[in-house]
């Protein structure tokens, strides 16, 4: 048996999110870990706002340490797929876990997130982070694995010319990533002079609103509704383009274009926890240069992050 503690999280109820005080178990099967670190993604930032009608501890970007589990895990520094599968179902028994209907999801769907300082996670979940990757750039390695899922999905070739909309912090990523093929990638922020294009590496072009057109793939980081409309025009016929944004309605989208045109849309959500690793471990792509601020679990991190790239949380 687990014993019972007292811990500390960030939660989201009926009156919005709130630090509070809980009873936490590990539950069986899964390992009790220690949150060193946590990132605030746009995703929770949607949630707060009513995305997927979620409540409870928020949070799905983090690094921790194992305090309960199995013997060859304790004490590890780990990082865990977000998508908690049931194993059973004919999806996951095709290897689509990600796509498991009956899953839960950390901080998203039906499962306490690590916006606190204990989180409970299954064992078949956990990654052990590499010894020379710091705890600022673990934290990134599920947004990178969301990056990486794109080459899993699509073959880009070194001849190819890529547009990724927006500069946040999933765009930086999956531009950063695509960088990687040779291919001629590019960066389109929405309002000229987005100072967030001055943070791309060396190699990755700073494009202005409306340049572009003619990519072979387009991604869409934008996470606005009219984010599908501008990828599809500027794509060239027979192109692709990857949707990476989550909203409830698509303005300006004819989908009458996709038809003429003849363009691949290609819905693209979570991706590979061990080559993000790698690429971290190797000092390939480094996030650390998207953090804005660090701050105290709490509500003044999620406002914070409202106006910022990146917010890590740090629990006391």
């Amino acid at each position: 048996m687990h014993p019972t503690n007292r811990s500390l999280a960030l939660a989201l109820g009926p009156d919005g999110p709130a630090m509070i005080e809980r009873d936490f178990r590990a539950l069986p099967g899964e390992a009790s870990v220690r949150v060193r670190l946590a990132g605030v993604c746009a995703t929770d930032l949607e949630l707060v706002k009513g995305y997927m009608g979620f409540s409870g501890v928020l949070g799905h970007e983090f690094v921790g340490q194992v305090e309960q589990g199995p013997a060859e895990w304790l004490g590890r520094r780990v990082v865990a797929d977000i998508n908690a599968a049931c194993g059973r179902c004919p999806t996951c028994l095709a290897g689509r876990g990600s796509h498991c209907p009956h899953r839960t999801v950390l901080g998203i769907v039906g499962r306490d997130g690590a916006f606190a300082d204990r989180v409970s996670i299954p064992v078949a979940n956990l990654h052990a982070v590499p010894e020379g990757v710091d705890d600022r750039a673990a934290v990134f390695v599920e947004p990178l694995a969301a990056a990486l899922r794109v080459l899993e999905q699509l073959h880009v070739s070194p001849s190819d010319r890529v547009v990724v909309l927006g500069p946040g912090r999933l765009g930086q990523l999956c531009a950063r990533v695509l960088a990687l093929t040779g291919a001629r990638v590019g960066v389109q922020a929405r309002e000229p002079g987005d100072d967030r294009l001055q943070r791309l590496p060396v190699g990755i072009e700073r494009l202005a609103p409306g340049e572009g057109a003619g990519a072979d793939v387009v991604v869409d980081c934008t996470g606005s509704p009219a984010g599908l409309a501008l990828a599809v025009s500027l794509v060239r016929p027979g192109g692709t383009v990857v949707l990476k944004t989550t909203v409830h309605d698509l303005a300006g989208f004819e989908p009458n274009q996709v038809v003429i045109h003849e363009v691949r849309i290609l819905g693209s959500r979570c991706g590979p926890f061990e080559p993000a690793l790698r690429l971290l471990a190797a000092g390939v792509v480094d996030p650390i240069p998207l953090i804005d601020a660090e701050l105290p679990l709490g509500v003044e991190a999620l406002t914070t992050a409202r106006g910022a790239m990146k917010v890590l949380m740090r629990p006391s």
